[in-house]
């Protein structure tokens, strides 16, 4: 019996948010939490009683590495990974990411700070490898686009951890999470670690972008940006993702219109084993969009793991998804799946 039931790789780091949702720079007073796209994931699966871990670095004797292990004990989430002397005071840090929500028609800002980054530390060395997959074990292992282009090492980390995963009997999940930033000069390394991650992997998520972009996949016929159109579109490259790699049976994405920062068209659509899934959009109420996508992709893999019908996974992501951004942490934190599903029924009422 394996130990874990869905375990990642991460950078973790901080973000900090003006209060009362006022822009960076003009706001004086922030509100900070523990974060990573990975770890995000990794909540749903962790609030509702799953076992998860994430596979992390920290800088040794930093306050920020402590806050962070509080909140990932906090959240019900194991780790482990080294502990990397800062050096200096120019040495090694964890990221920052200074973020508002914005408000209305003003639309939300990021400024990324990640020079120093201990998590771009990060390799296959660093972990007892043998020990997580064969002796300690997990069901799943959710390896996002993010991380493994985050640095050559951490590229090379996914690679192996993919590996192993396979070889071991852990199902794989793979996040593409193209970003134009992480990727230049640097293609044809990342298009070759990706493709392999891919051939691996058993659930497969990203956008048309992400596809054509990390994969080389050819893109649809240009069309509309409607939703419908995009609904469409996916569906027509899927089936070329899915010639070109065939070990994945499961596909999905999310489908958003921004209407204003706190109203969104949200939907989202997933192929599995043949069979399409596709909840339409509905106007959701936004907080703080932040954490969405994550949010449906733990939604789905929580789902997956719990032995749903196919037909729940998209449904139970949609919502946390949902859910997610009506916090303003990064992550949806269900109280139990009765909470999930009334999002999803659109049961607002009060419950006693």
């Amino acid at each position: 019996m394996k130990k874990y039931d869905l375990i990642t790789a991460t950078s973790m780091g901080v973000r900090i948010t003006p209060e009362d949702r006022q822009p960076v720079g003009i706001g004086n007073r922030y509100i900070m939490q523990a974060t990573s796209a990975e770890s995000n994931v990794l909540n749903v699966s962790a609030s509702l009683g799953l076992k998860t871990k994430v596979l992390t670095a920290f800088v040794e004797g930093s306050p920020i590495a402590a806050y962070i292990k509080g909140e990932l004990r906090r959240r019900n989430i194991d780790f482990e990974g080294p502990e990397v002397a800062q050096g200096g005071p120019w040495g090694y840090r964890h990221q920052f990411n200074i973020a508002d929500t914005g408000f209305g028609m003003r639309g939300p800002r990021v400024h990324n700070d990640r020079a120093g980054e201990v998590g771009r530390t990060l390799k296959a060395e660093d972990f007892d490898l043998d020990r997580i997959f064969a002796q300690d074990g997990a069901r799943l292992m959710h390896i996002s686009g993010l991380f493994a282009a985050l640095s050559p090492e951490t590229g090379k980390l996914c690679l192996k951890l993919s590996e192993l995963a396979k070889a071991n009997g852990t199902r794989i999940s793979f996040d593409l999470n193209y970003r134009a930033s992480f990727w230049k000069g640097r293609e044809e390394e990342l298009r070759s670690i990706f493709s392999a991650i891919a051939a691996r992997s058993d659930i497969l998520i990203g956008n048309e972008e992400d596809f054509q972009l990390a994969l080389g996949i050819e893109g649809p016929e240009a069309g509309g940006k409607d939703l419908a159109s995009k609904i469409e579109s996916f569906k027509e490259m899927i089936t070329r993702v899915q010639a070109a790699y065939p070990n994945a049976s499961c596909f999905a994405t999310t489908l958003r219109e921004v209407i204003n920062v706190n109203a969104h068209m949200w939907g989202a659509i997933m192929y599995a084993n043949g069979q399409w899934y596709v909840e339409q959009p509905r106007e959701i109420p936004v907080l703080d969009r932040i954490g969405g996508g994550d949010g449906f992709v733990g939604g789905m893999l929580y789902a997956y793991l719990t032995g749903k019908p196919e037909s729940d996974w998209v449904k139970f992501g949609w919502a946390t998804g949902a859910m997610a951004v009506t916090m303003l942490e990064d992550y949806a934190t269900p109280a139990d799946e009765d909470q999930v599903w009334s999002v999803w029924k659109g049961n607002a009422r009060v419950k006693r």
